[in-house]
């Protein structure tokens, strides 16, 4: 049936949950349905897209996981030297291991093999291959998570509430 989006009392989105449990904390007065898709359940309860819990719940940082699935969702599954979508795709460290770059969101993006082979174990400025987004560490990983839903064409009406992130 699908995910919903959870928002605090604030506005601010909090995590994705199943609608299952949405409808249950609906249903329980722990939360309001501001979106639903006309979709029923039970017999006349629309399905809710996303709630807003009425009180304010505290939620403290979440460290993204630096992995090779999490860097090319920040980059868009694009190699940031070519702008090359495809299969292909590899890491490539800004400043080369060799050279003392290490393992970070701020030194690995996504590169296609032919721009990684290419670059070696050059900087950007030496390969003269200028990068099209600084890498950079993301905001939250319910933002990853919130992205990945909206760039699927899924839960168009989460856009409004997520655009800030």
């Amino acid at each position: 049936m699908g995910k919903v989006l959870v928002l605090n009392a604030s506005y601010e989105p909090l995590n994705i949950t199943s609608w299952r449990r949405a409808t249950v904390l609906v249903i329980k007065g722990k939360a309001e349905r501001i979106e639903h898709n006309g979709k029923m359940v039970y017999t006349d309860f629309p399905l809710p897209t996303v709630i807003r819990l009425r009180h304010y719940v505290r939620v403290p940082y979440k460290e993204i996981p630096l992995t090779r699935r999490n860097i090319l969702h920040r980059d868009g599954h694009t190699c940031q030297y070519c702008g090359y979508t495809g299969d292909e795709l590899t890491l490539d460290h800004v400043v080369p291991r060799s050279r003392g770059g290490g393992d970070s969101w701020d030194n690995m993006v996504t590169a296609c093999v032919r721009c990684n082979v290419k670059k070696g174990s050059r900087t950007p400025q030496e390969a003269r291959m200028p990068l099209h987004h600084q890498p950079r560490r993301p905001y939250s990983s319910l933002y990853f998570e919130v992205s990945k839903h909206l760039k699927n064409g899924l839960h168009e009406e989460w856009q409004k509430y997520v655009i800030g992130m």
